[in-house]
């Protein structure tokens, strides 16, 4: 079994999920006593949020660079970030080290072209959903996206890091997620990306009858898969 190098704390609370998935998949096709071999470098996400919102892009990903290094030197055959919105470093990572990197949005897409859609919604971080680097992987799949207008856009975001980074779940903002996903698919978006770690721990398929694509549990299940071959 290969070892994978996962980048996590980004934030601990999805990194928990990282880990539970990863090691359910591997049980699961290997039974026994069998689990995941993984390596972690876990950020203080406080630290990583204000580079963020201060715009320090540059210093934000010569850390991430740097866990990614430590991974590969310590063992890891391929890289896991474990959030979307770090994977605006992605290119960079892949740059710097010889272990392959495995991509949130690859698997997920891989997961769209399968039910047949070629147009979904996005939520996110605002910097995932109004910068293009997330958006681009997308149609590079030939997948058109589609994301919230402005204050949708800032419900979404402020859920994500006053709430649910937080381990804050809260049925009023499960409520307006809802709506917001309706207004997705009246723009034409067939299913809806679910492109933060920490937005499976608001809404799931039990909510809607939308397809929703958990980013998290498909790039773990491809990772689990990379690590199993």
């Amino acid at each position: 079994m290969k070892t994978l190098g996962l980048i996590g704390g980004l934030s601990w609370e999805s990194s928990t999920e990282y880990y539970r998935y990863i090691n359910t998949f591997v049980k699961e096709e290997l039974g026994g006593l069998n689990s995941a071999k993984c390596l972690m470098h876990s950020f203080n996400f406080a630290e990583i949020v204000e580079m963020q919102h201060n715009g320090e892009w540059e210093k934000a990903t010569q850390a991430m660079v740097d866990a990614a290094k430590k991974l590969e030197g310590g063992g890891a055959d391929a890289i896991v970030i474990c959030t979307n919105t770090m994977h605006k470093m992605a290119d960079d990572l892949e740059k710097n080290v010889v272990i392959p990197l495995i991509h949130i949005a690859d698997a997920t897409a891989a997961k769209i072209k399968e039910q047949g859609l070629d147009a979904v919604g996005l939520l996110g971080t605002n910097f995932t959903m109004e910068q293009d680097f997330y958006k681009e992987r997308l149609k590079k799949h030939g997948i058109d996206v589609v994301v919230p207008d402005g204050e949708d856009r800032k419900i979404v975001h402020n859920v994500i890091y006053e709430e649910l980074c937080q381990g804050v779940v809260k049925e009023s903002s499960k409520k307006a997620y809802l709506e917001i996903l309706s207004r997705l698919a009246d723009k034409g978006a067939q299913g809806v990306v679910l492109g933060c770690t920490e937005i499976p721990l608001l809404i799931n398929q039990n909510d809607t009858s939308m397809p929703l694509f958990d980013t998290t549990y498909l790039h773990s299940k491809a990772a689990a898969e990379f690590a199993m071959k």
